[in-house]
């Protein structure tokens, strides 16, 4: 019990350094930014025709003559007492905003880290198992080929094959386009993130796929391994009762770490397919200075992938009886 509670202490400290460190190098890139944001959200000829009060009150408004450091240290403040603060562009708690948008990023990305994991994972104990063969050389192709193609571009042309060409698939959005929110059903909530979500997973696939396959190969090529075909033992019996076991740890860790990318990778993706989510939320927050939502949103998300490296250590002791018994918690 002692030891899960310094395991724990010291998740959380770390969780509370990384997240303070994550704001703060967010609110520094933005406040060096070019961007100016009366003249990205107001405009050049509107702010001419303005008055020097007007002008004041709308760069009081946007904070650009508070000090950079009194604006974090106040936002900060605000945020350990469970307030976001306001967003300056939807004129919206921020809380209020990445709750809704996170709710299609999270359907999004869900679907393509499940599917990206599993498919992944699958190959990649294929294709080492059966080194060398036809199957492992087009897996390797293929994993190749996927993880040098940036994600924009082959979002580019899913949209142009299945949307554009063959128009079996919608172009964008989370819903279709004049249907009241009542009206959609699953079924359209699923259509519109096809495209997003295999996007996001293709490539995903392709990393965990090569990783996999290059664990596998080096448990295939183990003395455990070796010893176990000289008993007898069926290439089944060898790759359930051996190499399963060894390959998940690395796979679970590639897994959850996979989070980041699939994060930052939806933010390209959403604003290809004008998807309404966090990522796109992140972007118009970063163009219009939008301070306290961007920063919302870089908390949110570095949680995100906190928790989903924490989540693997727990897996492991789950997983490998060594790791339960040698207290290895640090």
């Amino acid at each position: 019990m002692k030891e899960h509670l310094i395991f724990t202490g010291k998740k959380v400290v770390r969780m509370a350094l990384l997240l303070f460190c994550v704001s703060a190098a967010a609110f520094i890139l933005v406040s060096v930014s070019p961007v100016d944001p009366l003249q990205a959200n107001v405009g050049q000829a509107a702010l001419g025709s303005m008055s020097r009060e007007q002008i004041e009150k709308l760069q009081e408004y946007w904070g650009a003559e508070s000090p950079p450091v009194e604006r974090f240290f106040n936002w900060a403040k605000d945020f350990f007492r469970g307030d976001m603060g306001i967003s300056l562009l939807y004129r919206q708690p921020v809380s209020k905003v990445i709750g809704e948008k996170l709710q299609n990023s999270l359907w999004l990305m869900m679907i393509a880290w499940l599917s990206s994991g599993l498919m992944g994972f699958l190959l990649g104990v294929l294709a080492g198992f059966r080194e060398g063969s036809i199957l492992d050389r087009i897996m390797k192709g293929y994993s190749l080929v996927m993880v040098s193609t940036p994600a924009f571009w082959l979002a580019l042309v899913l949209l142009m094959v299945f949307a554009v060409w063959l128009k079996v698939l919608p172009v964008g959005l989370s819903v279709p386009i004049g249907m009241e929110a009542g009206s959609v059903t699953v079924l359209d909530r699923i259509r519109h993130a096809v495209l997003p979500a295999v996007t996001l997973s293709i490539t995903g696939i392709a990393n965990i796929t090569l990783h996999t396959r290059e664990k596998m190969i080096d448990i295939m090529e183990s003395d455990y391994v070796l010893f176990a075909r000289a008993r007898g033992e069926s290439n089944w019996s060898i790759v359930k009762n051996h190499a399963l076991r060894n390959v998940l740890l690395p796979a679970i860790t590639l897994q959850f770490a996979s989070v980041s990318e699939i994060f930052g990778g939806s933010v390209l993706v959403e604003q290809i397919f004008s998807y309404p989510g966090l990522g796109q939320a992140a972007v118009t927050a970063g163009m219009g200075s939008d301070v306290p939502l961007l920063l919302g949103i870089t908390v949110v998300s570095a949680a995100f992938v906190f928790g989903g490296n924490l989540m693997a250590n727990f897996l492991y002791r789950v997983i490998d009886p060594r790791i339960r018994r040698g207290g290895a918690w640090g």
